[in-house]
């Protein structure tokens, strides 16, 4: 007899909240990246064009933990019009020992987004200058709000500007976080404004062509790029990522072939076999990170199947611990 836990979007937020230990678990899993035998095939993706829509498989195996997650991602940006979430989707939690599914996590995307805007919070924390204040985010969805809260967590930020295509989208989001955040948040109409004085900026979008130009940058900025997770997104000009003085990756492999650095190597600024330090390899010491209060750095979040996989077991230990989700047994 085999015993299968059920937990619902509901139960999932009541227990996984985007806190410190939710970075905590983002932040060890990009160490393992670097450190262990993990096992992280290329994510399996599904297109759906007339629909603008995506579907992402990912999983990884991590050494050491006993279970591992498989994530299916659905993205559908005409949702919106229709009412409906841009994103949803669910993972499968199974044993490592025998394969047998432990858990059964409908998060509707809830687990993602955590461990997305976790992962942008340790990408800040190893890579942005300590004394970081003021914050630029390029969207105005769930995200990028997700985004500035996890910034906060770790970089003293004391100010924010949103840009976003849709205007009053953004206008909305920074009166939301304003109120959340308690520090003022505007939304500013011209992306190279918002740009100017930024000490993070973080682009969340599904832009297909550059949102932020590379001239806009400016000495001491930290960029984390998070949109572009599929070979036709391009929220970056790719001048920048020449430009930059230190270019991190979630996965070199991954971002090679669908992250901004793939669109660097497609335009001929970039070798296609140049070598740059992966997230991992900086939190573990094994490659350095930002050396200089002036240097320009980036780091292209892809998102990786041992994200997945770290927030899963994390959502089951605790659904474990705190008597949560219905059992069922066959």
């Amino acid at each position: 007899m085999t015993r299968m836990a059920v937990l619902t979007e509901a139960d999932l937020r009541a227990i996984v909240p985007l806190d410190l230990a939710a970075i905590d678990c983002v932040e060890n899993a990009f160490r393992a990246l670097a450190t262990k035998a993990v096992v992280m095939p290329p994510i399996l993706r599904l297109d759906i064009p007339e629909h603008r829509g995506e579907v992402d498989v990912k999983t990884a195996y991590v050494p050491g933990l006993d279970g591992f997650a498989i994530k299916i991602s659905p993205g559908f940006f005409d949702n919106p019009n229709l009412g409906l979430p841009s994103t949803n989707g669910m993972m499968v939690l199974l044993s490592a020992t025998t394969g047998v599914v432990q858990a059964l996590l409908l998060d509707n995307g809830y687990l993602t987004d955590i461990r997305t805007a976790a992962a942008g919070a340790v990408a800040a924390k190893h890579v942005s200058r300590p004394d970081a204040s003021v914050a630029a985010v390029f969207g105005a969805g769930m995200q990028a709000m997700l985004q500035l809260e996890a910034l906060c967590l770790v970089r003293p930020i004391r100010e924010a500007r949103i840009w976003a295509r849709d205007g009053e989208k953004a206008k909305l989001a920074a009166r939301t976080l304003t109120r959340k955040l308690g520090f003022p948040v505007r939304a500013e109409g011209d992306p190279k404004r918002a740009v100017e004085g930024a000490d993070v900026i973080v682009t969340t979008t599904p832009a297909e062509s550059p949102i932020l130009k590379s001239a806009w940058l400016q000495p001491g900025q930290h960029l984390t790029a998070m949109g572009s997770d599929a070979e036709h997104k391009n929220e970056v000009e790719p001048e920048a990522i020449a430009r930059a003085s230190l270019y991190v990756a979630d996965s070199l492999k991954q971002t090679r072939r669908l992250g901004e650095l793939h669109h660097a190597i497609q335009a001929g600024c970039v070798a296609a076999d140049a070598d740059f330090a992966e997230l991992g390899q900086i939190i573990a010491g094994q490659r350095p990170g930002r050396i200089g209060a002036d240097q320009v750095t980036i780091v292209d979040l892809t998102g990786t199947g041992i994200q997945d996989t770290a927030i899963a077991t994390l959502a089951f230990a605790r659904a474990r611990e705190r008597g949560k989700g219905m059992t069922f047994e066959s």
